[in-house]
Formats: structure tokens, sequence, C-alpha cells
């Protein structure tokens, strides 16, 4: 199931989607206000990224292939409006939700920033506005634990869920594909696989 599309680089596009948005944490306790783009101020505790999957299945096809067609939300917009399901997906799922904390505290030093007051972010794949913000989710339970934890009813901390430790989560990696700076021990001069910066064609000047 996908949502969202790495290609969208205009407002008009970001609107198909408006259950994708960002949060400019203020601490780690903000939810509100969301915003379609980056943030235009630096966030003291970071920019969360809100990516909500669509809540009603057609009932018919486990996958489509836009990855998208066989899924929808609400009629009144996301899971939180109670909002109806639609005709054509006629089936309520449980509401799937992710939520991507990028720490960018090092760079809120607003002389940093661009002269002409946009943000100084650009995600990997060429975005500078955050219009491309999408998701991915691969159904990967295993067998009916998945199931355990709906017939609960928990929230949060599930008694039947195992979980794993942040050190856990961390020593799960995949080997590198590809030999290439990606920025991860120093600065690059340009994107990985050269790509372009596509949102805007006017270049940024920055601060000295």
């Amino acid at each position: 199931m996908i949502v969202g599309s790495p290609t969208a680089s205009t407002r008009a596009e970001a609107d198909k989607y408006p259950q994708l948005t960002y949060t400019c944490l203020q601490d780690m306790g903000t939810r509100f206000p969301e915003t379609k783009a980056f943030p235009k101020k630096p966030c003291p505790a970071g920019i969360m990224v809100n990516l909500r999957f669509p809540t009603c299945w057609n009932g018919k096809d486990l996958d489509s292939p836009d990855h998208m067609a066989h899924m929808a939300y609400p009629e009144s917009g996301t899971f939180e409006s109670q909002g109806p399901c639609p005709a054509s997906h006629p089936v309520r799922m449980p509401q799937l939700m992710y939520e991507v904390i990028y720490e960018t505290a090092a760079f809120n030093d607003v002389s940093l920033w661009p002269e002409d007051g946009s943000q100084p972010f650009v995600y990997s794949f060429g975005d500078e506005t955050g219009y491309g913000n999408h998701g991915d989710y691969i159904f990967g339970w295993k067998d009916d634990a998945l199931q355990k934890i709906m017939d609960e009813e928990c929230y949060v901390n599930c008694a039947t869920m195992k979980t794993q430790s942040m050190a856990m989560m961390n020593s799960c990696s995949v080997p590198r594909k590809v030999n290439e700076a990606i920025g991860d021990t120093a600065w690059i001069p340009a994107l990985p696989g050269h790509m372009n910066v596509t949102a805007t064609a006017k270049a940024r000047s920055f601060r000295a």
C-alpha cells in the first residue's frame, strides 16, 4: 500500500493526499499545527512527518496496479474524523500511521538558511517543498499476531505484542549495495545519484 507521490512538487498535487503533513516540533509532545509543506522556520525539536494511510478497503483486492486504488480514505477525510467509508470501499480497516522525526536542530541557526526566507531542506529525491512526502507499507505480520493485538483492544503498549529496544532496532541494517558517498559521515556537494532539485528552477542564495 502506497500513499503520496515522490513526484509531487506543487500544492495542488499534494492536496490529493491531505493526510500527509508535517509538524514543526517545539518539543517531543508537539502535534499541532500541521502543514503540507516543509516548515518555514527552525523547529526546536526537529521536523515530524505524519503519514496516515487509508482505512477503507474495496473488499476484493489485496493489492492494485498502483498499490493505491484498492484502498480509500473515509468520505470526511481521515480516520480521526469518524466519517463513513465510500460505497466503493465499504470495509473499514485499522488506522496505520507513521510518525518520522528528522533531527534538524543542528541547522536551526537562521544564518544557515537561504536569504530569501525559504527553508533549506531537500529530500534525497530532489524535492525542496515537502510536497513529495510519501510512504509505503508492506504487510508482514506473522500468522495471526495482528489479529490477537486487535482482539485485545489495547493502546500503545499491548501485552500480546513483543517489542524491541531502540538498540535492537538500530542494529538491523541492510548492507550497502552501491559504493557512493551519501552524506552519512561527511558533507557532500550534491544529492546522491546526481539527483537534481526539481521543485523550483531558481537558484537559492545562502548567507555567507
